[in-house]
């Protein structure tokens, strides 16, 4: 079976990183203008299934990593809001629950299927003017300059084909004073519990791709998509090069993901 760079074989900035995974689909080497096709395709096929496994997969956890992505936005009344894949709405709805309403939110996905998901899950807790549903590109925001307070994106940077652009146009979109929020998986730092991260990466979700989701290769995608990001210096450095000020990042879970903060000053 392909694999993959482990936890300590991750790349630096100066080996490319921004390349690599523009270039590459898992384990497979594609066109950077492929790679959204088939990235759509992936979350076309996981989307009635998305929320559960992600339940099934961080036991939970990821519920508390986007608490604590909300926590540090620390949202006002008046917020307008950007949230990049987002479909499903995880991101949107705990804004909108934090400040009973008082906000607009923008939820910007690749994917139709999901957005879908989003709609229908809106519908049932109530949220209909507050949010606004647009399928898109991260690559190419289909919004005027200087349109929003925040942006925030959850377990989706990695798999745009160009993180630099996508933060270029992040950057755009935000207002001056605004700020950026990035949760996603990065680089466990407690050495010791990396064999057995790495074999539930190799094992175990997979698995659960195929019986919970009926998409076992999705899921290896997903797996070899986290361990091609790179670390949290890397990545902060990545944003910092995108025009960010102040540029600082907290690690959840020992690291098994980080949030990234940046402001456009």
């Amino acid at each position: 079976m392909l694999r993959g760079p482990s936890m300590r074989e991750r790349p630096s900035q100066a080996d490319g990183w921004l390349e690599r995974l523009a270039t590459s689909f898992g384990a497979r080497p594609v066109d950077p203008g492929e790679k959204g096709r088939l990235v759509g395709e992936v979350f076309a096929r996981v989307a009635s299934r998305y929320d559960l496994m992600n339940d099934l997969m961080s036991l939970g956890v990821h519920r508390l990593w986007k608490e604590a992505l909300v926590d540090w936005l620390y949202p006002r009344p008046g917020l307008e809001l950007l949230d990049l894949a987002g479909g499903t709405g995880d991101i949107a709805f705990r804004v909108l629950e934090r400040l009973e309403g008082r906000a607009r939110v923008t939820v910007l996905d690749l994917s139709p299927a999901m957005l879908t998901v989003g709609r229908d899950r809106a519908l049932d807790l109530g949220w209909l003017a507050e949010i606004r549903w647009v399928a898109g590109d991260a690559q190419r925001l289909p919004f005027p300059d200087r349109s929003f307070s925040a942006v925030t994106i959850a377990f989706g940077i990695r798999n745009v084909p160009r993180i630099d652009r996508a933060l270029g146009e992040i950057r755009r979109v935000l207002r001056p004073g605004g700020r950026f929020l990035c949760l996603e998986f990065s680089r466990l730092r407690i050495p010791p519990l990396e064999p057995l991260y790495e074999l539930y990466g190799d094992t175990v979700l997979p698995l659960l791709g195929r019986f919970v989701a009926g998409d076992e290769a999705s899921y290896r995608y997903l797996v070899e998509s986290i361990r091609r990001f790179p670390d949290q210096e890397t990545f902060a450095r990545a944003i910092a090069e995108a025009g960010f000020a102040r540029v600082s990042w907290r690690n959840v879970s020992g690291g098994i993901a980080a949030i990234h903060s940046g402001w456009r000053l």
